[in-house]
Parts: C-alpha cells; structure tokens; sequence
C-alpha cells in the first residue's frame, strides 16, 4: 500500500479520500452530543446512506428526526430496525410509541408501549413506558381517537398538501371529517382555522382556534394562530397580551421554535423573531423560503443590514417572485407597517429603546394617530426621562422642556443624515450614552461631535474599520474634537 501511494504521488495523481458511514455516523453523533440537530441529520443521513443496513446508523438518526419533529419519517426507521435488522433493538418500540403519542395517533402508541413492556418488564425504559401509559389511558378515555390510525395518516397528509397548494375549500371539507372522526386531533383544528381565515372566514377561524385552547390550553400552535388573527383584526390589547404570553415560552422542538419565530414576524415584532429565527439559523437549520422570508425582516430591523442581504439571497434563489419585496424597498413599505416597527420600539423595557421610538414618532408621517395610541400615552406618565421625551413630542415648543430634549434628537437627525436608515441600533447607542451623560449635565450643543463620536465608538464595538480622521471628515469637524468627544463617550460607557 505505501509502494502504491508513493507511485501514486510520483505520477501527480490525487487519491480519492471516501469515507465510510462509520465516519459519518461519529460526526453526527458530534454534532447531536452540541445539540446541533440539522447538521447531525445531514451527516447521520449520509452513514445510512453509504450503509443502510447498520441498525445503530438508523437508530440515531430516527432519534435525531423525532427531536426535529418528523415524526413519521423517525418512526419508519425505527420500524425497519425491529422487523428487518435487529429485533433485539427493543427501544425502538418505546421511541416508536412516544413519536406515534406526538402525533396524536393513541391507539398506535399504547400498542408499541405495551409491546415493549411486555418484551423488556425490566427494561431501561420501563418507568417512562409505564408514565407513557398511564397518561395515555388519561387522553383516550373515549375510544373514538383509537380506531382507524393508519386512515388518520393519510387522510392528514392529503389535508396539508390541500392546505399548502392553497385548495382551501377542498381542505375544509377533508378537514371537517377528520375532526369529525378524531374530536381531539388537534393538528386538524388548527389547519381548518388557517383554511377559514385564508378564504376570508375570520370569525369562524376565531372559534376554531377558541375550542382547540378551551380544551389544550398550551397548544402553541393555536395561540400563533390566535395571535396572529388578533393582529390582522388590529386588536391591539388582545395583540399584546398574547405576545407577553408567548414570549415567556421556550420550545424545545425546532418546528416550533420555527412556528413562533415565524408568527412574532408576521406580528411584526421583530425583535422576538429574530430571536428564534436566528437561533434556528445558528444551528445550521435548512429552511424553506418563508424562514429566509422572514429572518431577512427580522434581521433587517433589528439593523443587521449584512445578514439580511445574505438571507434575502436565499429568499430570491427559492422564490424569485419575491423580487421587489425587500425589507429595505420603500415600496413595500405600508403604513402598518412603519406604525407596527415604531409601536416595536415604544414596548420595549429598554430605555434607549423607548426613546428612539419616541424619536420615530416625531418624524412619522403618523405622529397624531401614534401619539393616541396606548403605546404611546403609557409614556407620558413614565419615568422623568421619558415623560420628557414624550411631552416634547407633542408639544416641542414648550418652555418647560429641557433644551437637551431637543439637543438629543437633533444629534441622531445629524447621526441619520450621515449614514444608512437601517443603522437604528447606531441611534439608540446613542440614547443610551445621552442618558448617562444627562445625569452628569453635559453640554449637548455641539451636535456633530456627539454624532461623530457616537459613530466612531459605536463602529468599533462592532467591528467597523474606522479612523477618526475619516470621522471628522465625514462629520465636517476637526480630529482633535472627535478625539475630545470619543474619550468623553468611552468614559460615559465604562
């Protein structure tokens, strides 16, 4: 073998490198040890692939799926590995039970518990088998949910590529009789509530989704929906109620981490979005265009220019009819839609934030139905630094109002005129070094130095390639007084 590779590099030849599933199985079990799940997917999928018939190849990755969520796709692996493989896997039939449980299929999922049980008594998973049971027997005291499980699949699989192609009257009907046949699957409840809400029907989507949460009350699924139909009707109270709700949940499966950032996108809270979205994104998660849709958004005003021109490519290369529908194209801009972005602002619990939106507010084309709105008037009985900021909004010529209210908006209007709209979060580190030195009773006067020390603080924190010589340009000052301002800023954020 050595002879050969020498002669092999002697003649200049490359050597393929194959690796075999072994490999890609220690890779993915690497990757599931990080709870990187989609690139343990990739790499255990490639190891079934080179070896199908390795049961622990399989088995791991009908773990992975389940953990993902795809719970049929995991449970044909599993099925594979006891009845063709290797019978003595008797897990499988405990993983088995627990996917079918996911998926609402009852009869199915007690019928491998109490296989597994009655194979392995002692078994290691047979505390968990016993409490599966046990809380099965709780969901299916009817036995309506345990007959014609396998009629149940298909007939939900029909439905959701009715539902996807948007043959919503077709997919009403279907889903009306699996509700019919199965009163507590779930899943068809809230797929016939978006089907009502997509043809125009709001009122009985309401009602759908009222019965799913009067009987599951923690169905993620339902109170996205929910939140999302509260929006489109622009009930503002009922909108944020349910966004406090949501934003305190923390799933664990990916498809409804996926869900919820996807919904506070469509809700246009962005900064919920990009939390989940991002997250998924770090983990190497391969969405589908409306995931790149929407991360691109949440990026984008959360002012990650950079990543969401990355993720707007995605977007253009599975959908090129979007095309024209950037986050950043005014003419996709709607009037929701800038009053959605400052209300944003105007909830948060950030102060810096807060007074941002309130600086929002007094350039909006907007301003007096903003200013009418509850996310606005909580604001003028706030704490004395916002109080002063709102009233001066609504009365900017008031005596009683300090002249570094004014000061420090006109700074971010020289901050805004001298780089790109979608460097917001320039403008709110600007509020949060205002507010520290309105404290210490600083002279605000001198406008372009503050927005020229604020840049150039800001930029470096970030990563930016900056001098000050360029600042000073850019700014129309001199270095030594963008040198004075920078260490006045850096002091001010020690």
């Amino acid at each position: 073998m050595r002879k050969h590779l020498t002669t092999k590099r002697k003649t200049g030849k490359i050597i393929p490198f194959i690796q075999n599933g072994e490999y890609y199985f220690k890779k993915g079990l690497s990757a599931y040890r990080r709870r990187d799940l989609y690139r343990a997917k990739k790499y255990l999928e490639r190891a079934v692939h080179l070896n199908s018939q390795e049961p622990m190849f399989l088995c791991q990755l009908a773990v992975v799926l389940s953990e993902l969520g795809e719970y049929q796709a995991s449970n044909q692996l599993f099925l594979k590995i006891i009845n063709e493989l290797d019978p003595s896997m008797t897990e499988c039939l405990y993983f088995i039970a627990n996917n079918y449980a996911y998926l609402g299929l009852f009869r199915e999922a007690m019928k491998y518990a109490e296989m597994y049980l009655e194979r392995e008594p002692d078994g290691d998973f047979a505390e968990e088998t016993e409490d599966l049971l046990e809380l099965l027997s709780i969901e299916n005291e009817d036995e309506y949910t345990l007959n014609n499980q396998d009629d149940l699949i298909v007939k939900q699989e029909r439905a959701h590529n009715l539902l996807a192609n948007g043959q919503f009257t077709e997919a009403i009907q279907l889903l009306e009789t699996i509700i019919k046949d199965y009163p507590q699957f779930w899943s068809a409840y809230n797929n016939l509530a978006l089907c009502y809400f997509y043809i125009g029907n709001v009122k009985k989507a309401q009602q759908m989704i009222a019965e799913v949460l009067e009987q599951n009350p923690g169905n993620l699924h339902a109170l996205c929906n929910m939140l999302v139909f509260y929006y489109y009707l622009q009930e503002e109270k009922e909108v944020n109620h349910l966004i406090k709700k949501l934003e305190t949940v923390y799933p664990f499966l990916m498809e409804h981490r996926y869900k919820l950032g996807a919904t506070f996108a469509l809700v246009e809270r962005f900064d919920l979005a990009f939390k989940w979205l991002h997250n998924l994104y770090k983990m190497g998660f391969d969405g589908d265009s409306a995931f790149y849709y929407w991360l691109s958004y949440a990026a984008y005003y959360k002012g990650y220019q950079q990543l969401a021109e990355t993720t707007w490519k995605k977007v253009l290369h599975l959908s090129p009819e979007k095309r024209g529908q950037e986050p950043w194209s005014s003419t996709f801009a709607t009037k929701p839609q800038e009053m959605m972005r400052i209300q944003q602002w105007l909830n948060s619990e950030n102060t810096s934030e807060i007074l941002y939106g309130l600086y929002l507010v007094g350039k909006s084309l907007y301003k007096d139905e903003l200013i009418k709105q509850t996310c606005f008037q909580q604001h003028l009985h706030s704490k004395s630094l916002i109080q002063s900021f709102a009233n001066y909004i609504i009365f900017p010529t008031a005596r009683i109002i300090s002249n570094y209210v004014a000061d420090s908006l006109s700074i971010v209007d020289v901050i805004s005129k001298n780089n790109d709209v979608s460097n917001e979060r320039m403008c709110v580190a600007w509020f949060s070094i205002f507010g520290k030195a309105a404290e210490l009773e600083y002279d605000f006067s001198n406008h372009s130095a503050w927005a020229a020390a604020t840049e150039y603080v800001w930029g470096k924190q970030n990563g930016e390639k900056t001098t000050q010589k360029a600042i000073a340009e850019k700014y129309g000052i001199s270095v030594s007084t963008v040198k004075k301002y920078v260490k006045t800023v850096k002091s001010l954020l020690l």
